[in-house]
């Protein structure tokens, strides 16, 4: 495993994913931002759901996804819907 699995919320799948889509390196990750991270991973995996969002936007910000601020979580909510009609 390389450097983006040792981020919080990023398990073995998601950087292999990561990695797919052309993202290896944290500064990567985060240059990209999590929304467009996100849609090049759902471009090949439709599963991708609302958490991998939030687990990508808490791995930038060295959060544990489950302590995004509401804020946050409420943007990347929005987001998250206008791709899941």
């Amino acid at each position: 495993m390389g450097e983006l699995s040792e981020l919080l919320n990023i398990g073995k799948v998601v950087e292999e994913q990561l990695n797919q889509v052309g993202i290896y390196t944290y500064d990567q990750l985060k240059d990209t931002g999590s929304k467009q991270a996100w849609l090049r991973i759902k471009a090949i995996d439709a599963s991708a759901c609302i958490h991998r969002l939030y687990s990508l936007e808490g791995a930038i910000l060295c959060v544990k996804k489950t302590q995004l601020q509401s804020d946050i979580k409420a943007d990347l909510k929005q987001f998250y819907q206008q791709f899941s009609k």
